[in-house]
């Protein structure tokens, strides 16, 4: 596969726009409602110390509109580790600066499920990822899914938070969107992440196309696609320099709602240095079988670890810059030619 046949000619897709269609584009890419994600910033978080409020105070600093974080990131300093009282104290401070919180977990699995809504609730936060990690045939995982997402009424009577399923390496779009479709609830929706498709033998745009009736939030990263045992595997890298078609992405994500945005958040997740294998193949039998893995995690290599940290940090702010630069980009086209 060329990759860089990925990158269609996004500039002829805002030309084919109407006028109405352009001008939204141009106000929604200079209004793009940005995340700081903690995973940006996961080693950083793992092995440095670094704090759930850190991570709010960064996105205090980079005027964004919030933060995105997993109940287990910072270590003894985790969302997952604290009382109650700290968590609404830490919602509080993320309040106080003007931030949105969203709360992520890497399971549908009941007992980590209501957890993470616990959490979610005792910090005031309006959002929880999350996505399933079963060992077994693809049935199995969509049926076991599907039983666990139906208990989130049980565990959020009140319906006061919103959820998100991710594709996560694992599942195709069309049967995302068939567990969606079976659990029936209004209040759950997909999260787009610009590269975990790639693991399930899909490419981004076709993906997108067919996700996009049900996305309402997004995780930004790039990487270098892999073949690996006749699949793709992915690379995570800095922002810019992957495969990944980013401007054309994100122009179509834009553009997902009529009266008001669809996409409510984009978490700018840069994750240079992981990595995550094939797990769905063009030669696959019918229903095939899924083996167990652990969350996402990123190595830390062997160099020195002093220096990995700070390179992190960086590169976050990096892709902050980067991601700006773009939508600007796309703002100005959609503006030129209207002009």
């Amino acid at each position: 596969m060329p990759w860089n046949a990925l990158s269609p000619d996004w500039r002829t897709r805002i030309a084919t726009l109407s006028p109405t269609s352009r001008a939204r584009l141009a106000a929604r890419a200079k209004n793009a409602p940005l995340f700081a994600h903690a995973y940006a910033f996961h080693l950083n978080m793992r092995f440095g110390g670094m704090t759930p409020l850190q991570l709010a105070e960064f996105a205090e600093a980079q005027q964004f509109c919030g933060v995105k974080i997993h109940v287990e990131d910072g270590e003894q300093a985790s969302l997952a580790r604290m009382p109650n009282d700290a968590l609404r104290a830490f919602g509080e401070a993320v309040g106080e600066r003007g931030l949105e919180l969203h709360v992520e977990t890497s399971t549908t699995e009941a007992a980590g499920l209501s957890d993470a809504v616990r959490i979610a609730l005792a910090t005031g936060a309006t959002s929880l990822r999350c996505y399933p990690r079963y060992e077994g045939r693809i049935s199995e995982i969509i049926d076991w899914t599907i039983a666990d997402l139906r208990r989130l009424e049980e565990f959020d009577p009140q319906g006061r938070l919103r959820y998100t399923l991710e594709q996560h390496e694992d599942l195709k779009s069309e049967e995302l969107i068939g567990i969606l479709s079976a659990v029936a609830n209004p209040r759950l929706s997909l999260l787009f992440d610009f590269g975990n498709m790639i693991n399930a033998y899909e490419l981004p745009l076709p993906a997108l196309a067919a996700q996009a009736p049900h996305i309402t939030e997004v995780h930004v990263k790039d990487c270098l696609i892999q073949p690996d045992r006749g699949g793709w595997a992915h690379l995570a890298c800095r922002t810019s320099e992957g495969h990944l078609p980013l401007e054309a992405m994100f122009l179509e994500l834009l553009l997902l709602g009529d009266d008001r945005p669809q996409v409510l958040a984009f978490g700018l997740e840069e994750e240079e240095g992981y990595f995550a294998p094939a797990l769905r193949f063009p030669s696959e039998v019918p229903d095939p079988f899924i083996p167990a893995r652990t969350a996402s995690f990123t190595q830390v290599g062997t160099g020195d670890l002093e220096t990995r940290l700070r390179r992190e940090v960086v590169a976050a702010s990096r892709q902050v810059d980067t991601v700006r630069t773009l939508l600007r980009t796309i703002a100005t086209e959609a503006e030129r030619i209207e002009g």
